[in-house]
């Protein structure tokens, strides 16, 4: 587990601004194996948010086309006070005409209120796109995960979906809050300062060119050099963060093992390699800002000298070298920015990729269209000639028969790995069988829809599953719609009732996140109390007892007894002796049923069933 890489971002330089008010450009991250058809697919998505969208570029555009106008005006300003001053100091005209620049500032007062109102809305605009983009995102990916087979989660990671439905949708929504305005000021921001640069003085502008290209050049040198440290360093803190999680998580195991020692020194070896490439990585970021700086300090010479000699041959004024400053800053951080965002919709067009992937998944055989609607289920339950295995070239039941009639108890029973839980998937209908037919109450499982089915069964597993609630509403999982006194009398009927009391605040008691503040033998009666209350007709019970020990086994046997009266039971067993009255017993080797018939049938047969039985009696008597 420790060796893999636990979902950590790859990081590049971090933002920096330097007089010339550039940025570093990000490192690379995951790439989009179709970056074009990803993107498409994306801004089809966004189609239903393209008036709000068309807002925002507005919006986005003009509050920076509001801004890019306040230098220029302010440097009239700037000019109308410097002349102002020199005639003053020379004696000749009038001094500084304080009117003017007062109209001057009123005019820079309403553009940049202007401009923060236009920012304003469009960033509210477009946070509530983003903020919809991602619910529809998670909505679409959770009624997907409820449409998709069994089989695909049996080959994927839950992680791995979990992972899409939070980092690759934060990710998708991130851009679109963020970069997507961003993109949009950039661009106009670039544009518009061009064009004001041009109207001051096109020789000061080709030297504030010039300069872009050697700054980046160095930047990107500084980048290729560093990427390979932000890339270790990421592959070693996944190290790092999985030996953590791995020794959290075992911890008592670790101790009991005197594992202690063993593992301080694997962390500290991934500590150590993470450090020194954290450390060269950091350098190597940190010496951007410096040479933004040293480049953009040289422009800044550049500029005022050439700016003052102009100034001198009457070409431009005072206030046109104080703007266009402020241009060549406003000029350099969007051309960063813009390189940066480019880097971002790589990382953006990869988790979008990956979200789309699981949304094009194959679902599940869509259900019938004309559904079989039972006004009694009665429980009879038939296998007529079934063949199933998980890869269709390599089939684990062939030929299974067996007529099961409302009320029986059915034991499913053989050694570990012989496909007994197989049984209970194809009977709720987790997978379809590849030939053959299961049907309830004569008819096919395939002409019920699967919701329908399943109301038809209630399963208690070896592995309980409980969530973080009151027990009172753990077991009322069983029927929403149960009262307070349904609940009771479940629990009563499965002896949860007569510890429920003594656990502080009763039926109130929360469960923590593992129900770890409960035993097993407890979280199973629980289970139990779920099935009683939902009332199904048809039973699975998968080794529910095979966790606990012999006196807690008594109490959960005499809770499934009151749970399996009248009803049509399939017990999937591991001590053969808790299913000897079973009515009929089905033995699997291998992913096929051997042998059926009950306790004595079989035990006469001197086959599986009865090497099985008398294996587990030997060990009764040694022990």
């Amino acid at each position: 587990m420790s060796e893999h890489n636990r979902g950590t971002k790859p990081q590049g330089g971090r933002p920096m601004g330097g007089p010339m008010g550039g940025g570093a450009m990000a490192g690379g991250g995951e790439k989009a194996n179709d970056f074009k058809g990803t993107m498409k697919k994306l801004l089809k998505y966004l189609g239903a948010y393209k008036i709000s969208i068309v807002v925002v570029i507005i919006f986005a555009a003009a509050s920076a086309v509001f801004s890019i106008v306040g230098p220029k005006i302010l440097g009239n300003a700037t000019t109308t006070l410097f002349e102002g001053v020199m005639n003053k100091i020379a004696g000749t005209g009038k001094g500084v005409d304080f009117n003017y620049i007062g109209q001057i500032i009123a005019e820079l007062l309403g553009l940049y209120i202007l401009s923060a109102v236009f920012g304003y809305i469009q960033g509210f605009i477009m946070s509530g796109v983003a903020m919809k983009v991602s619910y529809r995102f998670r909505r679409e990916i959770a009624e997907k995960i409820n449409r998709m087979p069994l089989k695909y989660f049996d080959g994927t990671n839950h992680g791995e979906v979990l992972s899409r439905v939070t980092n690759d949708v934060d990710t998708v929504s991130q851009t679109l809050n963020q970069s997507l305005t961003q993109i949009i000021t950039s661009a106009t921001t670039v544009v518009g300062v061009l064009v004001m640069m041009l109207t001051i003085s096109w020789q000061m502008t080709l030297v504030a060119l010039a300069i872009i290209p050697i700054s980046m050049a160095l930047i990107i040198l500084v980048i290729k050099q560093s990427q390979r440290f932000f890339k270790e360093q990421q592959v070693f803190l996944g190290h790092l963060s999985g030996h953590a999680e791995e020794m959290y998580g075992g911890h008592v195991v670790m101790k009991a093992f005197n594992g202690e020692e063993k593992s301080i020194e694997k962390f500290d070896e991934y500590n150590n390699k993470l450090f020194g490439v954290a450390w060269v990585s950091q350098f190597l970021s940190g010496l951007m800002m410096p040479i933004m700086n040293f480049i953009g300090n040289l422009g800044y010479v550049v500029i005022c000298i050439l700016g003052g000699y102009l100034v001198v041959n009457n070409k431009i004024t005072v206030g046109d070298i104080q703007a266009f400053i402020q241009y060549v800053r406003s000029f350099t951080q969007p051309i960063a920015q813009l390189a940066n965002i480019s880097n971002i919709f790589q990382q953006t067009a990869a988790a979008a990729e990956r979200v789309f992937e699981f949304l094009d998944e194959d679902e599940e055989v869509s259900e019938t269209e004309s559904p079989v609607k039972l006004q009694e289920v009665k429980g009879n339950v038939d296998f007529e000639d079934v063949h199933f295995g998980y890869n269709p070239d390599k089939i684990i039941i062939n030929d299974f028969s067996s007529k099961i009639k409302s009320g029986q108890k059915v034991a499913i029973v053989g050694p570990t790995g012989a496909g007994k839980t197989t049984m209970v998937k194809l009977l709720m209908r987790f997978y379809d069988v590849n030939a053959g037919k299961i049907l309830v109450d004569g008819h096919d499982i395939k002409d019920f829809t699967r919701a329908d089915l399943r109301k038809m069964f209630g399963m208690v597993l070896q592995d309980t599953w409980l969530y973080n609630g009151s027990i009172m509403e753990n077991i009322r999982y069983g029927r929403l719609d149960a009262t307070d006194e349904e609940v009771i009398a479940a629990a009563k009927a499965a002896h949860v009732d007569s510890f429920v009391h003594t656990l502080p605040d009763g039926y109130n008691m929360i469960l923590n996140e593992e129900a770890s503040n409960v035993s097993q033998g407890q979280k199973q009666l629980i289970t139990i109390a779920r099935a009683i209350l939902a009332d199904p007709r048809i039973l699975i019970l998968d080794e529910a007892t095979s966790s606990v020990d012999t006196r807690t086994e008594v109490q959960i046997q005499k809770a499934m007894n009151n749970l399996m009266k009248n009803r049509t039971s399939f017990i999937i067993a591991h001590r053969l002796s808790t299913i000897r009255d079973a009515d009929l017993i089905l033995v699997m080797q291998h992913g096929d049923i051997v042998e059926q018939g009950n306790h004595e049938e079989l035990l006469l047969k001197n086959g599986v069933y009865a090497n099985l039985y008398n294996s587990q009696f030997d060990e009764v008597e040694a022990s």
